[in-house]
């Protein structure tokens, strides 16, 4: 059987099935975008979408659109669109606010469904904004939650009787390391327990399947793998089964059953409605929307097998190319225990990445000395994969890093 060793680029993009919807993505001239994993390109589907929302939809329509237009529906139906995306059943995801915000809800919710429990577990380095918002809801909550975080390889032990929510990341934002949600999820049932999964660097880029996986709750954000576009609106998912019992404490206008009744009272709507708040942003929604539809469009099999393809590739290169120039891999060796992205250590790891900006192979970094590279099937090709290699090998190998450019810090890393 042939391998990744016996191809070069040009043969691998000859065969990508995928190749097609590249020009569908507006790419800067000599760049090679290895980033899609913290913020997507820009389709041209939502530059049409965004085109088409302001000047006809808002410009012509006025306030008609919230009926004209579909505005209305555009957080359940966006969500329905990314629930196909993580194994959902049509329902039980909505498109609303940052994942920040979504995670508050539903941490909120299952503690709600588990009254009498009092600890929460997670892991330690977690990305921090799980963190803090489970700080916040601990003090917010008169400090009566023990939140205990651990390292990964004891969060199974940890989950007992007396806890409440597992809450974790399923892709680790900085290793890429797959956590395994369907066991601990079933480990979290067995105990009693809910879960909370966080999906910013799983939709859209490895097999998700939340129900077939009996999943609680999942949030994820817009702007990574579903190029959404800067600060694109996040989801919130929640099982049917939780339907008429949850309760999440930002109950907003939008999560009522008869908002235009403008009633006193709360009463909430049905389904994972339950967890809007406010107002659906039209304009994030609708660019969400157009690029969703775009992935919608590739096969997902394919999707996933030239992710794997584009890593697996990058990874050989670099042990060929890089070795014995600092590099480090702190991702599983494993593909298919790793998400989209691959982690490198170097010692100054910063100025490496901005030498490798300059030279237009965008990737980024991450404290203290991590630099991370993304693979994104449906823009990239293999010929990219072997370009943004032989930059790297060149900067490595002549130090050109070391140039003072490249030393300051910016304020976004």
């Amino acid at each position: 059987m042939k391998t990744l060793n016996d191809f070069n680029a040009h043969d691998l993009d000859r065969q990508d099935p995928l190749a097609r919807f590249r020009d569908r993505f507006e790419m800067p001239q000599g760049v090679i975008y290895m980033n899609g994993n913290s913020l997507g390109p820009l389709t041209r589907d939502a530059r049409e979408r965004m085109a088409r929302t302001v000047s006809e939809e808002w410009g012509e329509d006025l306030i008609r659109g919230w009926n004209t237009a579909g505005w209305y529906d555009l957080a359940r139906r966006v969500g329905d669109k990314i629930g196909r995306l993580i194994g959902a059943d049509a329902g039980e995801t909505v498109m609303c606010d940052s994942t920040s915000v979504n995670l508050f809800k539903a941490v909120s919710s299952a503690l709600d469904l588990r009254p009498g429990r009092t600890k929460i577990v997670t892991e330690a380095g977690n990305f921090p904004t799980d963190l803090y918002m489970l700080d916040g809801i601990n003090r917010f909550s008169a400090e009566k939650y023990d939140i205990q975080i651990l390292p990964r390889d004891q969060i199974a032990d940890a989950i007992d009787e007396e806890t409440a929510v597992v809450v974790l990341t399923h892709v680790h934002y900085v290793t890429g390391e797959i956590f395994p949600l369907r066991e601990l999820t079933a480990r979290a049932h067995e105990m009693g327990a809910l879960t909370v999964w966080d999906l910013s660097h799983s939709v859209g880029a490895v097999d998700v399947r939340l129900n077939d996986w009996g999943a609680d709750f999942a949030v994820g954000c817009g702007y990574k793998h579903l190029n959404g576009g800067p600060g694109a609106p996040a989801f919130l998912f929640a099982a049917r089964r939780y339907h008429e019992t949850m309760r999440q404490p930002l109950s907003g206008w939008f999560s009522h059953k008869s908002p235009f009744a403008f009633r006193d009272d709360f009463e909430p709507t049905v389904g994972a409605g339950r967890m809007l708040c406010g107002t659906t942003g039209v304009l994030g929604g609708s660019a969400l929307e157009a690029a969703v539809d775009l992935m919608l469009e590739s096969d997902q099999a394919e999707r996933l097998e030239k992710m794997k393809l584009l890593s697996r590739y990058f990874q050989l290169l670099v042990g060929e190319r890089c070795q014995g120039l600092g590099l480090d891999c702190v991702s599983p060796d494993d593909v298919e225990k790793r998400g989209a992205h691959l982690s490198y250590r170097h010692e100054n790891a910063y100025a490496v990445m901005q030498n490798l900006i300059a030279r237009g192979v965008i990737g980024d970094f991450r404290a203290p000395d991590q630099m991370r590279f993304g693979f994104s099937p449906l823009f990239m090709s293999f010929s990219d994969i072997k370009n943004a290699v032989d930059i790297l090998a060149d900067i490595l190998g002549r130090g050109s890093w070391q140039a003072a450019e490249y030393q300051t810090r910016n304020a976004v890393t």
